[in-house]
Order: structure tokens, then sequence, then C-alpha cells
């Protein structure tokens, strides 16, 4: 099954990336990683907001001291929406300074999942990290790309894309946040078509952003293609879930490396899009801090 996706904030994002529903107060947050920005779309009122990073900004969550947790090149900070002013956490693989932050998680026990990499995408140093009770510990290496993580409604099976190698993996979560058992998911085949962000829906399935790809596909927990969601942009980079019930799904894209024909072609390249779905998502978790 196939449906489209409308464009409600044109904002021209350099590599607009995750998409964060943040439930009181009806906002969408996201950022612009090469853009340096931080975006806020409200549904309810259709305002935006926009804020500087200091750094290229990675992912953004909910804070379970107030405020805003944010990824950025270097490491994780907490963020002020009302001072604008940015406390950094932890630095982050200060040993690979070529390494910059690139999506992220929160599991239900407020825990955080996130990756690094490469960002002239040529060396496979990305690793992916779990970050939880000030404690920063490596879970899986070896990426160009790190893209995701996104867990199972019931947190016990965690995705995570190698969009270089094109294929999304499986792992099991044991109750103390420890993942085993890494094996293939789905892989991707057609020329140019890479797995971005992923998002897990009420029912296990798996929504993948497709760079190149024009949408977002959504897999069983099986692997088997379900669904897909047309957007007038090749470079869809992540969903997520929000809105009434939680069966909107919102899509950020990218305008990177666009040549000007294709520019012309794809006029609202970058910009927020979102799509109705019959299936409600997962809620978005708050980092515990």
């Amino acid at each position: 099954m196939n449906s489209g996706a409308e464009c409600v904030w044109p904002v021209g994002a350099v590599l607009g990336e995750g998409p964060m529903w943040s439930a009181g107060d009806s906002t969408l947050w996201f950022v612009d990683i090469k853009g340096r920005r931080l975006h806020a779309f409200n549904e309810s009122t259709g305002k935006t907001r926009s804020f500087v990073t200091p750094e290229t900004a990675a992912f953004v969550f909910r804070h379970a001291l107030g405020g805003l947790l944010c990824g950025l090149r270097s490491g994780l900070y907490r963020f002020d929406p009302e001072a604008g002013q940015f406390d950094r956490i932890v630095q982050v693989d200060a040993a690979r300074p070529a390494n910059r932050l690139n999506d992220g998680y929160v599991d239900a026990h407020g825990r955080l999942w996130f990756g690094t990499m490469d960002d002239g995408e040529c060396e496979p140093t990305g690793v992916l990290y779990r970050f939880a009770h000030q404690r920063l510990d490596a879970m899986d290496a070896g990426y160009v790309i790190t893209n995701g993580p996104a867990m199972s409604p019931d947190g016990r099976i965690l995705y995570h894309v190698d969009t270089q190698k094109r294929c999304v993996y499986a792992f099991d979560v044991d109750g103390q946040g420890v993942p085993s058992g890494k094996r293939l998911f789905i892989t991707v085949t057609e020329p140019d078509v890479y797995p971005d962000g992923p998002a897990v829906d009420s029912e296990g399935n798996v929504w993948i952003a497709m760079f190149g790809g024009w949408g977002v596909r959504c897999y069983s927990p099986q692997g088997e293609l379900l669904r897909r969601i047309d957007v007038p942009v090749a470079q869809c980079t992540k969903a997520a879930f929000g809105g009434e019930g939680l069966r909107t799904l919102y899509i950020t894209t990218a305008s990177v490396g666009l040549t000007d024909a294709q520019r012309l072609r794809q006029p609202l390249a970058g910009g927020l899009f979102r799509a109705s779905v019959e299936v409600a998502g997962l809620a978005s978790n708050e980092f515990a801090g």
C-alpha cells in the first residue's frame, strides 16, 4: 500500500534529522545537522521556532530535569529553550576528532542510545553507544554511518542501521540494557537507496526513511515490506510518530548534495512532512538524566 505525505514546513534544511514529538505542547522538534539548527513545529498553531546550535546537531529529546537533551558534534548537551543555553553533559569520541554524533533513541527506562560516525563518511570509526546513570558504554562498533536505533514495543529488540552497507540489524536486549545476538533484519538492494532513521509503531512494525528512496517504508517484525509512504523529496532521513493518538508520521528530509537541476525538481527538499497512519506509534521517551 502506497500513500503520500504533505509538507507542513518548507524549512529547507540542509540535513534534517532526529524528529521527536513532545505531546505536552504538541510540538515536533527536529534538527538540521549541517545547517546547525534546532527547529520546533507546533502542530496546533503552526508556529515555528528555530535555534542556532554551537556545533552540528544530531538529535533532541526531552530531559527529565527540564529542557532538552541534545546531541551535538562533540557530545551530549542539556539545552534550555527559554535561555537559549547549551550546557555540556559529556564529551564523546574525543580521540576521534573526525567523528560526530548522528541519530539517537531514548528507551522506556530513560537510557539514551546513539551512534557516532565519520563526518567524511569514509572510515568505519562509528560506534553505537548507550548512556545511562552518567556512564557511557560502547555497545557495537565498525560503522561508517550509524542511524537509529529504535526498539520494539516490549523493549526486547533493538534495531540499528548501517546506512553505508544498506542494511538494518536487530539485537536482543536483556533487562539490564545489554544487546546481543546481532543479526540482519533487512537489506536494501535498489541502487542509490540507503536506509536512514527508523521508528517503531505500537504493533512492532519498523518504519525506515529511505535516503535516495523518495519516501518511508514500513516493515513487519519479520522484515516483510508492508507499506510505503511517498514523499516528493528523494532524501528522506527519519520518521517519528506524533499528533493525536500518535497516528501522524512526521518525516524529515535533506537538500544536501542536490544539483541545481535536482533542486528545481524538488523545491520542498529539506522540508518537514507528515502523513496519516492507521497503526498508532510509540510515544517518545524522556531522558532520565
